[in-house]
This record gives structure tokens, sequence and C-alpha cells, in this order.
């Protein structure tokens, strides 16, 4: 009899000769997206101690089958599906093993459903409770596409199975946990839900059995935005319960980020970074194959800003700047939410933009003009405000000749704009005529033309206001400031307040500041500012009241921060030391945690590129050592017999040049032996020769310690590597295709370069 992974081989994409294709899986497409490395057991009480037993004899594949449900719990999909893939691997006849295949791809339908299908041809060997499982999420799966139900009736339907096999099987606390998942999941998907209460107290079953369950991680969701106090329990507990998976670190961020608490925030938000630098640094794989990193990320810095961490918030989103970024057949827009607007290279530049001005780090700013980690933006009004923002800090350094050279650079920019709405005008009204459509068609099309330059132009005005008006600041032009002011729109609010008190006017800055500071409760700046205000405007106690709400709130603010020198005669007032900021102290509901150190670095960094030497078709040895102190790419790839590796090295030939004349020199490894490599050589469009070395790989040893080998089919796959001159890997991709955008990886290579060679302004 066929077992479980045998079952899949007849849907493998076959070459000509019949043979899988090479780094294709044996066991249908469905493996080729997951992961094709072994699981290690990380230990139950890192992913939720977990007791699920299932039908098998290995006692190895119920530990993993335990912790790819600990995973599951944590959204941590891609790291789930690589333990069940263990259990099939240990016992292939597990049915379950297939049943959590499909349920770490719940959010990819097509692959889920092959998988769950798989589970239904191996269920006669799975106990009743297991049956039911499987039957359950068969039909949810089968039905997506059959027109039978629509989502709504499917999830309903899922929804009242998993309530018999609870009625069924009492004792299974996960079937009662994932019932709860699938009732806020399904809130989720216009499916609602009719008490939360309700909800809570199904969960509280699984907790009275399992107090460190992680289903604390579904309460978080289920009350956030309902009433996040109803999960300040669960948010002390959460990240606890699995501290191993980043995400459930995170969650509780959520919880303490809606009560204002922003401190317990970061804190949850930086355990959550840590933890992921940690796996990511530790397995080699890109941050952004994780698909919530950069978001993430992006919190902390902003939730690092909140509290004053200012210089701990610029540095990480420079660090997110510095990101390797997925390739672009990745990065397809809606796919794990992930898009370039939102990958961490764009997030980390937008808050430094952000977060420099706001905190008045001029010099720092001034210091990324002109490099890699504020390149220019895509999105057209992106990039204004980015010349803005640069162009007020050289104002506000006094640099008039760079301010200008921003302000002219906008200027241009609204003229050329213009330009262009009318020339796109006057076409539209010619083509109109030719089709001699009749005149509120030809209005409407030249009104169509114009528009899409309309929030162009217009944000371009307001900005170009804006420099107008700190250039006239920088001279004491205080009437041309005013008349700017007018036209510069809404601004925001810390820069106002310090407009405000240049321009004179301490009521509206007083106005400004305190509306500033009630609508940001619970964060430092705005507190600061209004402090400062106060005490200017004479208002001493007032003044001194808003410091010591300040105080309580700035135990990790940097204290070097204007907004904060500009504080000391209120410290001096109070009689209080130079640095005033009071002792570190945690609520006792905040949950027992760990020191930070103890998760992980703060800051991803690229690892050490593995050490080979290898021989060329010539018997001569060349080794990584020989590009040090160059970068260089490793191109590894499945030998002559794989023509698509063959279109590889065709593609990046003619590159070869472009990559040298960037200082960056190219290599090939093939799995074949050396005395095969004449017949790739045979197969390059310059017949005998090639631009770069190839050299030979036959025992796998270097594709084996690059990770690019499938360890549970024990099959070589695609791989190329960017190793800088230092040997650190600084971008990679691997899988069952090979890589073959080089024109765009050329581009990443300079830009990761340069990153890297930049140095930190601070």
């Amino acid at each position: 009899m066929l077992t479980g992974l045998a079952l899949a081989v007849e849907e493998t994409p076959a070459a000509p000769d019949g043979r899988p294709l090479p780094g294709h899986s044996t066991h249908g497409e469905a493996f080729n997206e997951g992961p094709r490395r072994q699981a290690v057991l990380i230990g139950s009480d890192k992913v939720g101690n977990i007791r699920f037993p299932v039908t098998t004899k290995s006692a190895a594949a119920q530990a993993f089958f335990n912790q790819g449900v600990g995973q599951l719990h944590g959204f941590w999909y891609f790291e789930a599906e690589r333990s069940f893939r263990q259990v099939a691997l240990l016992d292939p006849d597990c049915a379950m093993a297939f049943w959590g295949l499909a349920m770490a791809n719940i959010n990819n339908p097509e692959r889920a459903k092959e998988f769950i299908r798989n589970a239904g041809k191996l269920k006669a060997k799975a106990s009743p409770l297991e049956q039911a499982w499987i039957h359950a999420l068969a039909v949810f799966c089968e039905e997506k596409n059959d027109g039978k139900r629509d989502d709504k009736q499917r999830r309903i339907a899922l929804v009242k199975a998993l309530e018999k096999i609870s009625f069924d099987f009492p004792e299974n606390i996960e079937v009662k946990a994932f019932l709860v998942f699938h009732l806020w999941d399904n809130s989720m998907h216009e499916v609602p839900l009719a008490s939360h209460q309700a909800v809570d107290a199904l969960a509280q079953q699984v907790l009275a059995a399992q107090p460190m369950h992680p289903i604390h991680h579904y309460l978080i969701h289920l009350w956030n935005n309902e009433d996040d106090r109803r999960a300040l329990a669960d948010a002390a507990r959460c990240g606890q319960s699995a501290p191993a998976i980043a995400h459930m670190w995170h969650m509780s961020g959520h919880t303490f980020t809606r009560l204002k608490r922003y401190a317990d925030a970061a804190w949850q938000q930086e355990a959550s970074a840590r933890v992921d630098h940690e796996h990511t640094m530790r397995q080699r794989i890109l941050p952004e194959e994780i698909h919530n990193y950069a978001h993430n990320n992006d919190w902390l810095v902003e939730d690092l800003a909140f509290i004053g961490r200012v210089r701990d918030a610029a540095d990480l989103a420079r660090n997110m700047v510095e990101l390797p970024r997925l390739a672009p057949q990745h990065t397809i827009v809606g796919k794990d939410n992930y898009d370039d607007e939102k990958s961490g290279h764009i997030l980390g530049e937008r808050r430094l933009l952000q977060i420099l001005p706001r905190f008045e780090l001029w010099d720092e700013l001034c210091a990324l003009d002109g490099t890699m980690f504020l390149a220019p933006l895509e999105d057209p009004v992106e990039e204004m405000k980015r010349q803005r923002t640069l162009g007020i800090a050289w104002f506000v350094k006094g640099d008039k000749a760079r301010g200008e050279e921003k302000l002219n650079a906008l200027q241009a920019r609204v003229t050329k704009a213009k330009k262009s709405r009318y020339a796109d005008a006057d076409e539209a009204e010619r083509k109109a005529n030719r089709e001699q459509k009749p005149a509120d068609k030809t209005a409407k099309a030249m009104a169509d033309a114009m528009q899409k330059y309309s929030r162009e132009i217009e944000e371009a005005e307001k900005l170009i206001a804006e420099l107008r008006l700190y250039r006239a600041l920088g001279t004491g032009d205080i009437a041309g400031a005013k008349a700017e002011l007018e036209k510069a729109g809404d601004l925001p609010k810390e820069r106002l307040v310090a407009i405000h008190r240049q321009l004179g006017d301490f009521a509206k800055a007083e106005e400004t500041a305190r509306q500033f500071a009630k609508n940001n409760e619970g964060q430092v700046l705005p507190l600061a500012l209004l402090a400062d205000v106060l005490w200017q405007a004479g208002k001493k106690q007032d003044a001194l009241d808003t410091f010591q709400k300040l105080r309580d709130l700035s135990a990790q603010a940097d204290p070097d921060l204007p907004a904060f020198q500009r504080l000391a005669p209120l410290v001096a007032e109070l009689k209080l030391a130079a640095d005033w900021r009071p002792e570190l102290k945690w609520p006792a509901d905040s949950g027992t945690r760990p020191p930070l150190a103890s998760l992980g670095p703060f800051r991803w960094e690229p690892y050490t590129a593995p050490a080979w030497q290898l021989a060329d078709r010539e018997g001569r040895a060349l080794s990584l050592h020989a590009f040090k102190r160059k970068p260089v790419l490793v191109v590894f790839y499945l030998g002559h017999g794989c023509t698509h590796c063959i279109e590889q090295l065709n593609v990046f030939a003619p590159e070869t040049k472009a990559f040298a004349d960037a200082g960056i020199a190219i290599v090939a490894i093939s799995s074949d032996d050396a005395d095969a490599l004449p017949k790739t050589f045979a197969q390059l469009k310059d017949g005998e020769a090639a631009p770069f070395p190839i050299v030979a790989d036959p025992h796998l040893e270097v594709f084996k310690a690059y990770h690019c080998y499938d360890e549970f089919e024990n099959m070589p796959l695609h791989g190329t590597f960017l190793i800088d001159g230092s040997g650190l890997v600084r971008w990679q991709d691997i899988g069952f295709e090979p890589f073959r955008d080089a024109k765009w990886l050329l581009g990443e290579a300079k830009r990761l370069l340069t990153l890297a060679n930049t140095p930190h302004p601070g």
C-alpha cells in the first residue's frame, strides 16, 4: 500500500524523460514552496507545551506533531509546516501529519487542499477523533472553489463541525482552542461574533486545564479593539507561553498599545524583534521571509519613539533599511500582506524621515542626506516629502544653499507636472476630436487627463510653502513666515509648537502643545514640549506639574534630546539630579519577563558565508577566500541536465561586466563532477567559454553548507548568494527554481553594499 508521501508523486511535474524536474519535490508541487530542511525539536516549553496524541508508533513523530500544533497557535505557519513535514518523514502513514500541513496552509487554499486530500487517503489508519478532524477540514478546503457554499457558509460549517468534535471528545482541549481561533477568525471574514464573552468562556476551559496554553494569543485577538482591558492577563502571558515564537511576544504589544502603555508595548515588540533576529540569523534566512517582520519592527520603532528611546528607534530604522529585499517573484502584492510599500527598507526610511525631525536631530538627518538610507522614493508625493524634510533640516542648520537646493527641486517638479498636465489634456482633446466624441465627453477626457497630476501639484505647493516658511524663519522674516504658514496646510504638531514660538505667538504655541499632549496620551515628547512652553509663558506650577507627568514616563528616554535639554530650568527648580529620569519599574500586571538580551540581538546582522574550495574543469582549485575583500555572487546550479539552470547562467553571463564594474565577481558551483563541467560550457551561448569561473561540487558538501539542499528528499536545490568583501552573506535566494532576474539583483547588490559601507551618523 502506498504511504501518504508516495500518493503525491503522480502530481509532480516531470522533464521530457519522465524524471522530476531538478529542484522540484518528488512528492508533488504542494511541497515545493514549503520548507526543504528538516525540523529540530525546539522544546515543548518553547512552543506551547502542547499534548495532542495522534495515531503513530513514533515517539519522535508525536513530539514533532505537538510542536507543529504549538506553532500553528502562534501563526508560525512556515515552521509548523516544517514540523508536520518531519512527522510525515518519520511516519508516512500518520494521517494527521497531512492535516497539520493543511492547517499550516489555511491561508493558501490550493496547497491546503492537496495536503488534506493526502490525509483523507490515510484516515482509515487514524482514530475516530482524527478522522473527524480530517473530515471537517477536508470539507472546508474542498468546498473553497466548488461553488456549493460561499465562504461564509463554509466557515460556519467548519465551526459547527468543531463544536460536534468537542462534544464527542470533551477531553481534547485542542479542539476547543482551534474552535476559539475559528470563531474569532470568522469574525474577520464577515461572520459576526454574537458574544465575545461566550468565546472567552470557552477559552477559559482550555486555560483551566493548561494555564500557559498559547490560546492567550487568540484571546488578545478576540478583545483587541473590543475591550483590550479584558486581554491584559493574556498579554502578560502570551509570549511566555511560547517564547520561541516571535509573534506571540508581538501580540501582547497590541493590547498594551491600545491601553496607551507604550513602555510595555515597546518591550513586547522588542522581545518579538529579538526572537525573530535570533531565528533568522541562526537559520540563515532573510528577515522578510517572515511575513510580519517589517510590520513588527516598524511598530517597535514607533513605540520606542513614544517612550523617548529615540537613538534606538533610529538605529533600528536604519537596520530596516539595511535589510535585503525579497526577490520580485516573492513580493506578489497581497501575498502574506507583503508588497514593496510594506517592506522594511521603505518603512525604515519613512521612520527616519519622521523621527529625526520630530526630535530635532538635524545633524543626524543631514548626515544621511545623499546616502542610500534616505534614497529617492518611487511614490512622487512621498519623494517630495523626503525633499521637504531634508530641506527643513538644512534651513534649520543654517545651510541656506542646501535648503534652496531642495526647494528648487520641489519647484522644478511642480513646473514639470503642470506642463505634463496641460500636454496630456491637449493630447486627450486631440484624441477625442479624432474619435469625433461629443463636447461633454471631450471635456471629461481632458479633465481625467489633468486629474492624475492634481494630488502631486497640490501636495508640492504645500511643501514648497513649508520650506519657504523655514527659509523665512532662518532670516528673521516674521511676516514672510506667517504668510507661508497659511499656505502650508496641516503641519506636525511638534513643529507647529516651535514655529509659533519663533513667531512670538506663545498663546498659539501653548494651545497647540496642549492639544498635542491631549491627543497623544502616554507619549513623552508632547509632555516635554508642553512643559517647556508653559515654563516660557511664566506658568510655573502648571509647567512643573506637566514635567512630573513626563518624568513618570521617562525612565528609558534619551536625556540628551533637545526637547529634554530645554527642561533644565525645571530640573533645577525641582532640585533634581542632571539625570532626572526615574528608576525603571514594570507594573505588576506586565507579567514575569525574561531579560531581553536572552531572547536574541536587537539588530539583524548578516551571517558569515561558509568557506569552500572546489576544482574547475581543469582541476584548478578555487576558494571563497580568493574573493576576500571583494564582493562575489555565488550561483549554485543543478548541473548540465537542468535546462532552467542553463537559462540562468545564460542570463547572468551577459551581465558579468556590469557586475564587475560594480566591483562584484561571479562564480558558479555545479552539482556535476569536474569531468561533466564541459557539458555545461557546451550549452552556454558562447559555446566553450564562460565569463566567470565554474567549479564542481559533486558530493554536494558546499550545497549542504549553504542550505541549498532538500533534507527531506536528499536532493540539491538552486541557490544564489551575494557575499560581501568581509565574507558576510548580504542577500540570498534558495528554491526549487533558479533565480534569473540579474538586472534586479545588480541594483539590489549595489544598494546593499553601499549601505554596508555608509558610516553611522552618530
